[in-house]
């Protein structure tokens, strides 16, 4: 999905802000509270469900899934497990989200803490961006009926419950691809492509591209490599396995899938927009999380 500028945000667009917020010691509670000092002094109205209030000693009525549907904004403090899980609530509201990294690593959470302030004044004063991020939509079907309906950010997957190889059996728009026999099977979006994807062998995808991604997880036919499919397909994966196999997504969510189960995935409805800092681009942030190596001219200047 491209990049395109923010919809009309300015200081007068933005009155309702949502903030989430991932508890951790000694580091949670003085930023939250210094953010909710900041925004309420420049009059916004914040909205935050119990568990986040709770962590500078406040109380909220306001439930976690209703803030997306009433914020004009949304900022996440946390690690991008934090972001994976409000993303899945935001989606439907196309609300946009500055996520801001509190965790270690962070492909997602892309703006550090000291860049907090400067970065949100210049989404206050509209000169942001915002990057529209595929979602997958998973839907197990069983004897015909769907059991289960879903969303993904980064990836849905397919992994054994049991210390078995796991047989599936996938379809693309409907006609036969491939059989796996492996440990299980990663379905990923563009922004998955730098999650459990890339553990198992998979490419790096650049996140405005649109794509699903297959990576086998240890195959047992090494022919059976990752691939990269359009958009527009819609997958179907059979599981011919005996013993029940775990479906999670983004790796917070799952449940079961039993022999003839089929997993039906294609891409969502709707995009997650998320805010890019104007000072950092998608190269920078794979250099700096993957310690890839600096241009021949920095180098020759450190030396």
């Amino acid at each position: 999905m491209a990049c395109q500028p923010f919809r009309d945000v300015t200081v007068d667009s933005i009155k309702t802000i949502g903030v989430f917020c991932k508890q951790k010691p000694n580091i949670s509670r003085a930023v939250l509270q210094e953010l909710a000092e900041w925004l309420r002094k420049r009059n916004y109205q914040l909205l935050m469900a119990p568990e986040t209030a709770e962590i500078i000693g406040e109380t909220s009525e306001c439930r976690r899934e209703d803030i997306p549907s009433q914020a004009d904004l949304i900022i996440v403090l946390g690690g991008d497990g934090t972001l994976l899980s409000v993303a899945r609530l935001t989606h439907p509201f196309d609300v946009p989200i500055l996520a801001v990294n509190l965790g270690s690593l962070g492909f997602l959470t892309e703006v550090a803490l000291p860049e907090l302030y400067g970065t949100l004044e210049q989404v206050l004063e509209g000169e942001s961006s915002i990057e529209r991020r595929m979602l997958l939509n998973a839907c197990l079907q069983r004897k015909g009926t769907t059991v289960q309906d879903d969303f993904a950010l980064n990836d849905v997957v397919i992994n054994k419950s049991a210390a078995r190889i796991v047989n599936l059996e996938v379809h693309v728009n409907g006609q036969y691809m491939t059989s796996y026999r492996a440990d299980g099977l990663i379905i990923a979006t563009p922004t998955g492509s730098t999650a459990y994807s890339l553990s198992a062998g998979g490419p790096i995808i650049h996140p405005s591209m649109n794509a699903l991604l297959l990576s086998p997880i240890c195959p047992f036919t090494l022919t059976n490599r990752p691939i990269v499919i359009p958009n527009q397909s819609t997958l179907q994966v059979r599981l011919i396995t005996e013993e029940e196999v775990q479906v999670t997504l983004d790796g917070q969510t799952g449940y079961s899938m039993f022999r003839d189960d089929v997993l039906e995935i294609k891409q969502g409805p709707t995009p997650v927009s998320l805010i890019q800092s104007k000072d950092k681009n998608y190269y920078q942030i794979l250099r700096q999380k993957l310690h890839w190596g600096r241009p021949a001219d920095d180098r020759k200047q450190g030396s």
